[in-house]
């Protein structure tokens, strides 16, 4: 019976170890994410306050000094932080910054519009396009045909006029005034259709409008029959590096339309731009009056 019953024995041992075993893992895991997950908390503390103590991070955190000394020293030894002498108070270093430009360096800018340029196409069934600055013209660098088989002039390469175009509206308005103006003093003001905008005081009058609405608007300005409405695509700088748009039909467009379209594109414009490393400004608040 002895020799029966030492095996079991055995093998009930390891199967009882492999329990503890999975729940130390489980436990050194669990530890190790809590650690990387306060790191990035003290970084994003160091980051908002520009400098900060050792006594602040603790409480602001509600870790405790030992622990808040052990990470920074670590992440000192790193160089992602650095401690001035006479406060010995920490900051941030520019090594995240150099993180951050190398992810950047690998996003491309057709490919991330891509994503949001067909969610519009989806949605409206209208042609969509991505154009940036080149010179004394817009070119168009991708596009989604509409569904409708709207047959336009557009397509990949081809440059048309910022003046009469939605898109050349955005990447003027959010220029600096001379240097708009600059830009606009070297280009021949064709007329592409009876409404198309012929002198610089123009279009120069229209583009503060433009950046307050945040959007650019073509009315049959490029080719008649035709509409364009445009958001500008901001770079982690906040430059504007291009213009997304939808072009339809004016018959197409009634008032709830153009609402519609212009939600779209402004969500779009802000998700792109995200993933391009921009962050958007907070909003400023009301200023509230109080009567009497």
């Amino acid at each position: 019976m002895a020799a029966i019953d030492k095996p079991k024995t055995t093998a009930s041992r390891k199967r009882a170890a492999s329990p503890l075993m999975s729940d130390a893992d489980a436990a050194d895991k669990g530890e190790s994410l809590s650690s990387v997950a306060r790191v990035f908390a003290i970084l994003g503390a160091i980051g908002d306050s520009g400098q900060i103590g050792i006594s602040e991070l603790s409480q602001r955190l509600s870790l405790s000094k030992t622990t808040v000394h052990r990470m920074l020293q670590t992440l000192k030894a790193l160089g992602y932080v650095t401690q001035e002498v006479e406060t010995e108070r920490y900051r941030l270093t520019v090594r995240l910054f150099e993180l951050g430009a190398k992810a950047l360096e690998s996003v491309d800018l057709v490919r991330e519009a891509d994503i949001e340029m067909r969610r519009i196409g989806n949605a409206t069934r209208e042609a969509v396009h991505l154009g940036t600055f080149d010179e004394d013209a817009i070119i168009y660098i991708h596009k989604i045909d509409a569904d409708y088989g709207l047959r336009m002039q557009s397509r990949i390469g081809r440059r048309n006029p910022l003046h009469s175009t939605a898109i050349g509206k955005v990447l003027l308005a959010w220029m600096e005034p001379a240097e708009a103006r600059e830009v606009l003093s070297h280009i021949e003001l064709r007329k592409s259709t009876a409404k198309t905008l012929s002198s610089a005081e123009a279009v120069m009058s229209i583009l503060p409008q433009v950046r307050a609405q945040g959007y650019g608007e073509d009315i049959e300005e490029q080719e008649e029959g035709l509409r364009c409405l445009a958001v500008p695509v901001f770079d982690r700088f906040g430059r504007v590096i291009a213009g997304l748009s939808v072009s339809f039909p004016t018959m197409r467009c009634g008032a709830d339309t153009k609402l519609h379209y212009v939600a779209l594109l402004k969500d779009a414009g802000a998700a792109l731009s995200a993933r391009l490393g921009y962050r958007a400004p907070a909003p400023e608040a009301a200023e509230v009056t109080h009567p009497g």
